[in-house]
């Protein structure tokens, strides 16, 4: 009997080795983003902040974000962790096209967003909160976001986005 047990436990560690192995190989495969917004974009993007009299730090990819709140918890590890935030999506003259419900938030991995996201995520931690302030190319670029439902255009080509996102929980 314990022969038997000896040979399931052992049997059971290799079969989990293997998939936590693999997992990073077969169950999880979003491509990293190597886009860098352009200059045009990036200076048109300073000058909106400028504008608004806002203070943020640059990405070397091309977008600015402020950290509001650091957090305390897991950072983001790899485009496969799953995260759990509030997030509100604004223009600069404040209109919001985008939000979760208060009390239903969004959950999804990382590798599911838009580049600005999936850059600048990482800066904050779980009990964190950051303001992204991403240009057009690291968004959602030249093409119009339309609501499927109505037809309506929810976020016009080449828009410069600020979302305000408030990181709940992640998991690595």
């Amino acid at each position: 009997m314990k022969k038997i047990v000896f040979f399931l436990v052992i049997a059971a560690s290799i079969i989990l080795y293997s998939c936590t192995k693999n997992s990073a190989n077969s169950g999880c495969q979003f491509p990293t983003s190597t886009t860098v917004a352009p200059v045009s974009e990036q200076q048109a993007l300073q000058d909106s902040l400028t504008a608004h009299n806002i203070q943020a730090m640059k990405d070397t990819s091309g977008f600015f974000y402020a950290v509001n709140q650091p957090g305390s918890g897991n950072g983001v590890t790899s485009l496969c962790s799953s995260i759990m935030v509030y997030y509100t999506g604004s223009f600069f003259n404040g209109k919001v096209f985008d939000s979760t419900a208060t009390g239903n938030p969004a959950i999804f991995q990382l590798g599911q967003v838009i580049v600005g996201w999936r850059k600048g995520i990482p800066h904050a931690a779980k009990g964190g909160d950051i303001t992204l302030y991403l240009p057009p190319s690291l968004a959602y670029g030249a093409k119009d976001v339309v609501n499927p439902q109505t037809g309506d255009t929810v976020v016009p080509a080449n828009s410069y986005l600020v979302f305000h996102v408030q990181i709940l929980d992640v998991q690595n």
